[in-house]
């Protein structure tokens, strides 16, 4: 079955031409002056194929998702070895200019099997394309020694309110930093992001925003990431922060493709990477955008299809459990592979009777979904209040508050804690040697 292909630029006409020849393998459907032009027309369904004979360094990250989502596979071709490298780290596949029309061939229905999941060997390939052994191509995503990062992502989420999560994020980065090691804190609220504020950072400069650009354009490394990630110090430990959006209306910048990317280099940066996510879960904008448009809720729905552990904070009093509760049943429907640990914020018998933690178990165990209720945050509005007028952590402005001792047991290895989970156990033994 011919593919049928788009291209854009002034290939040359015997190459163009020669595809045109070959009466099966490819079809040319129609030549393109310019990028937007080729973009209308993949999104039509008029091509599974584009190839870029000028202007690749038009190509970014979120375009090749959008072409991709389409079903469309790109190939650009250049001589520059660093713009094929530039090429490679979108996911576009590239072939020198002086390739032939039989070789560009078999390319083209190399990268539209890798596209559809067919691989180098799988079924559907054409013969002629097994003749491109010879060709210099670089593949879309070729095996690398620092791929994947072995950096471990932990997400923070909570349902709409305020359950802590901000709060919550930027202590375990505080913490695991405090035991020694490598942390990014990365502020990826599309609706109210406040890391900066929460820690005394100038918010001027987004620094999310400007290394999902450079993850846009193929420039972004571990190098590039460490220059833009802002260094908080501490009293026992340093860790960097990726800045959220200084304001909201700026949501667009913060692309799933180009987001996906910063999480991966921060994988191969930081040995822990902390993302505070947003509330929303919805996946349906396309009900009021074109299905083609970026979608604000990526920032929140990526970090958590890719973190390693997810904390689902809920606030402890009437109104924050039963917004936890409906949250969980919309996030296992939004990222079924998620399994979050649920943590009970701001717990306090004053908004849920006595013995809290026992209160909560129960009804959490008659009504709450089938996620297990794990962690208990005892009510600490004092350290919070002190912590937050500082512009600092828990574990500087009050290092041996109760809130404190419970987010390290949260994230801390046991030998290392300082405390049992429950945040009142310490009261509970002074209580009974009294």
């Amino acid at each position: 079955m011919s593919i049928p292909v788009v291209t854009v630029g002034q290939s040359r006409d015997d190459l163009v031409g020669g595809l045109e020849r070959l009466h099966g393998p490819v079809t040319v459907v129609r030549r393109c002056a310019e990028l937007p032009e080729l973009l209308a027309a993949c999104q039509s369904g008029l091509a599974r194929a584009a190839v870029i004979a000028e202007g690749s360094e038009g190509l970014t990250a979120s375009l090749v998702d959008r072409l991709g989502a389409v079903g469309v596979a790109i190939i650009a071709l250049t001589d520059n070895e660093d713009e094929a490298a530039r090429l490679r780290k979108i996911g576009v596949a590239s072939a020198l200019t002086a390739v032939d029309s039989a070789e560009l061939s078999a390319c083209i229905a190399d990268a539209v099997d890798q596209l559809t999941g067919a691989g180098a060997h799988g079924p559907g390939r054409s013969s002629l394309a097994d003749t491109g052994a010879a060709l210099k191509v670089t593949p879309a995503e070729p095996p690398s020694p620092e791929t994947p990062g072995a950096g471990r992502i932990i997400a923070v989420w909570g349902p709409a309110g305020a359950p802590g999560r901000t709060t919550i994020a930027a202590n375990i980065a505080g913490e695991m930093a405090a035991d020694g090691k490598k942390v990014l804190l990365v502020d990826a609220d599309s609706y109210g992001a406040s890391i900066a504020a929460v820690l005394g950072l100038m918010d001027e400069s987004a620094g999310l925003a400007q290394a999902c650009r450079q993850a846009d354009q193929g420039t972004l490394d571990a190098a590039a990431l460490a220059r833009i990630a802002t260094p908080v110090a501490t009293t026992s430990g340093t860790f960097r922060v990726l800045t959220g959006i200084t304001r909201p209306d700026r949501w667009t910048e913060l692309r799933a493709p180009a987001l996906a990317l910063v999480l991966e280099r921060a994988r191969q940066y930081a040995d822990v990477v902390v993302v505070d996510t947003g509330f929303c879960l919805e996946a349906d904008e396309e009900l009021s955008f074109d299905t083609m448009a970026p979608r604000r809720n990526a920032a929140t729905l990526r970090p958590l299809e890719l973190a390693d552990t997810v904390f689902a904070v809920g606030a402890a009093d009437p109104v924050g459990v039963p917004r936890l509760v409906r949250g969980l049943a919309e996030l296992e429907a939004a990222v079924p592979q998620a399994s979050p640990t649920v943590v009970m914020n701001k717990v306090r018998a004053s908004s849920v009777g006595r013995s809290p933690e026992r209160q909560l178990r129960d009804a959490w165990e008659r009504f709450g979904p089938a996620f297990e209720l794990k962690k208990f945050l005892p009510y600490d509005p004092g350290a919070a209040d002190t912590a937050l007028l500082a512009g600092s952590l828990l574990l500087e402005a009050a290092p041996d508050s109760a809130l404190r001792r419970a987010v390290r047991d949260l994230v801390c290895a046991p030998d290392q804690q300082k405390s049992k989970s429950s945040v009142f156990s310490s009261t509970a033994r002074r209580r009974a040697k009294d």
